[in-house]
């Protein structure tokens, strides 16, 4: 595999795993993956994980870098983690096709992302983006639709519903299913759900607005949102909430690695 053909974004792997020690993101992160990409005093940085885990040891003081941020922070000399669209915004960059991620963001009431840097990134951009789903506390309808009006196909992975991303809360209709494992020769405004398996996620959907709740309070702080609400959704399923969003951005890599060989 040219290990460069594609990126990986670093902001679940910063911020979002909060049961998962570096020891344990090191023996299970699939080593041929030394795509992972990120931002340290202005410099990007793409490497595997043994060179990210002390990047992530400093996770409390590091910040979360989008494509709308991307430029600022390499001028000023930001650290942080990529977002999607901060990925897609590098892969743009180095002209690379492909940017794989996990959980997206997209229309809510997020304070910060009353429309998620995701979604121009995915109509502007000229990179597809692989992911796993649009986050549990987005309206999947809304942002269905702004994704339709703007030019922007969502294709899923062997199904055509999003049917929610660490829980079974929804049933949104998407532009079809990836028929080829073949991306198109000219990338850009395709996204691709690879859906985590409705039997692995979490259950009962009360659990949904305990993390919401908590991502509230976060951003009434200042803070922000999705780690506080990870967090929660951690503590509430004694971590299984982040092994499985661990195993879901290594299954996008391996199928990412399965486009780019093609």
């Amino acid at each position: 595999m040219e290990v460069k053909r594609f990126l990986i974004e670093s902001a679940l792997l910063t911020h979002g795993l909060v049961s998962i020690s570096s020891t344990e993101l090191a023996d299970i992160w699939p080593q041929e993956y030394e795509n992972i990409v990120w931002v340290d005093k202005g410099k990007i940085h793409i490497a595997g994980i043994d060179e990210f885990l002390p990047f992530r040891a400093q996770a409390n003081r590091l910040c979360r870098i989008d494509s709308e941020h991307l430029p600022s922070a390499l001028h000023e000399g930001a650290s942080g983690a990529l977002t999607a669209s901060g990925t897609m915004a590098v892969c743009k960059l180095m002209g690379l096709p492909l940017a794989v991620s996990c959980g997206l963001g997209g229309i809510g009431d997020i304070q910060a992302e009353r429309l998620c840097p995701d979604l121009p990134a995915l109509r502007d951009l000229p990179v597809t983006l692989l992911g796993t789903c649009f986050k549990d506390m987005m309206d999947l309808p809304a942002t269905m639709s702004w994704l339709r009006k703007h030019g922007v196909r969502v294709l899923g992975i062997d199904t055509d519903l999003c049917t929610g991303y660490l829980f079974s809360n929804a049933q949104v209709l998407l532009d079809g299913r990836l028929e080829t494992y073949d991306l198109p020769a000219q990338a850009g405004r395709l996204l691709l759900l690879n859906p985590i398996p409705k039997e692995e996620r979490i259950a009962p959907l009360s659990l949904l607005e305990t993390g919401i709740a908590a991502g509230k309070q976060a951003e009434a702080a200042g803070g922000y949102y999705h780690p506080a609400a990870s967090a929660a959704f951690d503590r509430l399923t004694k971590g299984a909430s982040s092994r499985m969003q661990l195993r879901s951005i290594i299954a996008n890599a391996k199928l990412a690695q399965k486009l780019m060989c093609n």
